[in-house]
């Protein structure tokens, strides 16, 4: 069980951020979970930004009531349709004024009170805190995708990742104004924070099975983020396709030399048609996959000199005594 942390000092704030997409079923227990957090920070406020990030059900209307509720407490954004869960996160950090912010889903898959023995690290100095997954309580094709995309991206774009990933993470004041300077879009968030460097504090824990509802984590978000995760932070795609470009080169040319060599030396007729078929198959599909990976790249630069906003605030409830997030609120 965690410890209650008890502060002597000047009294702290801890601003935990909530995206919120098709969780009507589970907000009208995330709320009391997080909130009830005061009772093993009795030396802290604590407050909530929900974000509504497009959702289709009755999810704003319930937190409109949890506001009403907890006036002092609850700040909720509405975005003006789905932008993703990252860009509804920040949205959020923009809003944030803690001097430390959290991050967790609002599905209570991730364990609320894990937060007080991640605040007890930030007091001691810790400046990003990342509590990491040993475990799931997933079905087998979530946990084999899981386990392929965290051993990928450690293998070839951020060494230091987390083995088995992580959602629930701490973050100090510093960190989160190094985040809203980074104007990047289609990027993954939690490979930023690594990025990012401090030398992460790691805690473990089992991730619980989702009690109610279901996922709108669907497969498509999923390669969405491997492809964002692998072009924003790994060289390794671009280079691929740089030495597959090589490789084929050079066994064309091998294998032109050695069809020469046996029709000039050994008089042996060059075969044809099954040659250039299986030729021309792959060489077209291999350029047709360098093709889609440089128009990756050259996508994703379009889009950062668009300068589109990554999320658009449709409607702002700030807590009743904290009038700075609106002020502070951008769409950049």
């Amino acid at each position: 069980m965690s410890k209650v942390i008890q502060n002597s000092s000047t009294r702290k704030r801890l601003t935990i951020i909530v995206p919120v997409y098709f969780n009507e079923e589970n907000l009208p227990d995330t709320a009391p979970a997080l909130l009830g957090l005061g009772k093993l920070l009795p030396e802290t406020e604590i407050d909530v930004i929900f974000v509504d990030d497009g959702s289709g059900d009755q999810s704003f209307p319930v937190l409109r009531a949890l506001q009403l509720r907890w006036p002092k407490q609850i700040s909720v954004i509405k975005l003006s349709r789905n932008f993703g869960s990252m860009n509804a996160v920040l949205a959020g950090l923009q809003a944030s004024t803690g001097d430390c912010v959290g991050m967790i889903s609002a599905d209570l898959q991730d364990p609320p009170e894990l937060f007080a023995e991640m605040y007890a690290h930030w007091l001691k100095g810790n400046k990003s805190v990342l509590a990491v997954r040993q475990g799931r309580e997933d079905s087998l094709s979530e946990k084999l995708f899981a386990n392929c995309y965290y051993y990928l991206l450690r293998k070839f774009a951020l060494k230091d990742y987390p083995e088995k990933g992580f959602d629930l993470c701490l973050l100090d004041r510093q960190i989160v104004d190094d985040i809203k300077r980074i104007h990047e879009k289609n990027t993954s968030l939690m490979s930023l924070i690594v990025w990012l460097g401090y030398s992460p504090k790691q805690i473990p824990y089992v991730r619980r099975k989702r009690e109610k509802g279901r996922s709108r984590w669907t497969l498509a978000k999923k390669i969405k983020l491997f492809i964002d995760a692998f072009v924003g932070f790994s060289y390794f795609p671009i280079r691929f396709v740089s030495v597959m470009g090589f490789a084929f080169a050079a066994l064309g040319l091998l294998y032109a030399a050695f069809q020469a060599y046996y029709r000039i030396f050994h008089n042996v007729p060059v075969p044809g048609f099954a040659t250039t078929v299986v030729l021309i198959s792959v060489t077209s599909g291999l350029q047709m996959f360098m093709l889609g990976t440089l128009g990756e790249y050259l996508w994703r630069t379009l889009d950062e000199a668009r300068k589109r906003p990554p999320y658009v605030v449709d409607q702002i409830f700030p807590k009743q005594d904290d009038h700075e997030a609106v002020t502070e609120i951008t769409n950049k």
